[in-house]
């Protein structure tokens, strides 16, 4: 079905979602081709238990049973997974100066209500996020440097909203990157590369990664 599936047992799949597939079906004939439905026809009963933007790549976790979709669900409302990101961004950020090296961005976010389905920072109304960073690499010549991400809440967009917020916006990003530096890349360059969690059934720590192909 046109999907690498890195792990499959009895309760959970993990797959590799390519950038520009939907997660689950959109409205209209032209959007029902996506990661769901074709899980879907590899995998009778397959159910979502998350998703990524339709422009981000890289790992997403399916449930095979309702059990298995509940608890896995229950884990990431409660930030019991544990989620990584690959991301490069325009401009030299300059690395976090704490300790261990990880820096994060603290700043609410809430819908952009005029321009749907993008989010703003609403520092009044917005809903608590957080997202960690650390610089992996600087690229001088193309002027980006290549971040590990990792969000510890889950809102729509988070990691584009922030990345855009510091004045870093993430390469290739159609919706929050400002409009000259959209040539610089054929696609959002942010991928989902590492996933941990408690298997939904047996209980043992699972934990899988995929490195980005940018």
């Amino acid at each position: 079905m046109g999907i690498e599936c890195l792990h499959a047992d009895d309760d959970l799949l993990v797959l590799h979602k390519p950038a520009g597939l939907l997660c689950v079906p959109g409205r209209g004939d032209d959007k029902q081709d996506c990661l769901s439905a074709r899980a879907e026809g590899a995998w009778p009963g397959a159910l979502v238990v998350h998703r990524l933007d339709q422009a981000t790549s890289g790992l997403v976790l399916m449930a095979r049973t309702a059990a298995a979709q509940r608890r896995l669900g229950d884990a990431f409302a409660a930030r019991a997974v544990d989620k990584r990101y690959h991301a490069v961004v325009h401009g030299q950020l300059r690395a976090s100066d704490t300790p261990d090296g990880w820096g994060l961005i603290d700043l609410p976010l809430a819908r952009d209500w005029p321009r749907r389905p993008m989010q703003k920072v609403d520092l009044a109304h917005g809903k608590p996020s957080q997202t960690r960073w650390r610089v992996l690499h600087h690229d001088a010549a193309a002027d980006t440097t290549r971040l590990e991400l990792q969000p510890l809440t889950g809102r729509t967009h988070q990691l584009r909203v922030h990345l855009a917020a510091i004045g870093h916006p993430i390469v290739g990003d159609a919706l929050y990157a400002p409009a000259g530096a959209l040539p610089s890349a054929p696609r959002l360059l942010l991928h989902a590369s590492a996933l941990r969690f408690a298997h939904p059934a047996l209980g043992h720590d699972c934990h899988f990664s995929q490195p980005p192909d940018f």
